[in-house]
């Protein structure tokens, strides 16, 4: 039997530890200071709370940019501040990411996604546009595509979602470890940079002001718990027969260096999208247009205004 004094101790210290990596949210007047532009970048579409940016005229052909999970509109700053001077330039945070709080219903189904982004161009009055989506972004612009052709003129996929990954099956719900349930109560700025670096060929890409943002966003009030709803919920269905239905030009733009989500999965797309095209990025990682913004908008850019 073991000594009360060392269970006590045992119990004391778990106690400081847990309360050392506790992780608060911030504050949403804070965050509001500190990354929203305009209060009006905050509109309601279908119930739901979203913040939409836009940038560039109003009467330029229009570019829709999705980010990834865990990311925010604020991964495309870049590339939306050189492509503005051409396009009407739209970003949007899903639910539950960057400044849009979670879905009240806690539906974060790709359906509904694809309702909400059809929501905010209905809002926009843009009856079609091009769509640039990153990662899991990209699997909603490509599904956009498929079951909405005449709303997408061009398709430009980073890295996309979609195809089943080892450990993955198609028509399940996949588990989401208990380990990760955690992070609703501690996620340090230090386990975060740890989770992000393997994203980026480099990891010194990582600069501290791009892990605060990262950092701060994610804590932001139930963005943890859309977080492990969104994961919950992404029942991946076999691609090929939505991909072949894809009639805009497609555009896939890869890091050869991703460790998330393979260059090699590039030909799935190649051979189901009719017509599509890769540029593969050198020693680029997972996120292009954070890595390597100006190499990687090269021939996006080129695409969009061919």
């Amino acid at each position: 039997m073991k000594p009360r004094w060392l269970i006590g101790a045992g119990l004391l210290l778990s106690t400081l530890l847990a309360l050392a990596l506790w992780t608060p949210d911030r504050d949403p007047a804070w965050l509001a200071e500190r990354y929203l532009r305009s209060p009006a970048d905050l509109v309601e579409v279908d119930g739901v709370r979203l913040h939409v940016r836009e940038d560039g005229p109003a009467d330029a052909p229009a570019v829709l940019f999705l980010h990834g999970f865990g990311a925010s509109l604020h991964t495309w700053e870049t590339w939306a501040q050189a492509l503005s001077t051409d396009f009407r330039v739209v970003r949007l945070d899903l639910p539950g990411s960057g400044l849009s709080p979670p879905d009240p219903a806690r539906n974060y189904s790709d359906a509904h996604s694809l309702a909400l982004i059809e929501g905010v161009l209905d809002r926009l009055g843009i009856a079609s546009a091009s769509v640039v989506g990153h990662s899991m972004g990209g699997r909603l612009t490509w599904q956009l595509a498929a079951a909405r052709p005449a709303r997408v003129n061009r398709l430009v996929l980073l890295a996309p979602d979609g195809f089943a990954s080892p450990g993955f099956e198609y028509d399940r719900a996949p588990e989401v470890p208990a380990s990760l349930q955690l992070m609703r109560f501690t996620l340090p700025r230090f386990v975060l940079k740890m989770g992000l670096e393997p994203a980026y060929a480099d990891p010194a890409v990582l600069t501290d002001p791009m892990l605060d943002r990262y950092h701060d966003l994610v804590l932001a009030p139930g963005a943890r718990q859309a977080m492990l709803d969104r994961m919950a919920q992404a029942v991946l269905t076999d691609p090929v027969a939505r991909l072949q239905r894809i009639t805009a030009p497609t555009l896939l733009l890869w890091g050869e260096q991703d460790a998330m989500i393979p260059v090699t999965n590039a030909a799935d797309y190649l051979k189901a999208v009719n017509g599509s095209r890769l540029v593969a990025l050198p020693g680029v990682g997972h996120i292009p247009q954070e890595e390597s913004p100006a190499a990687a908008l090269g021939p996006v850019r080129d695409f969009l205004l061919r």
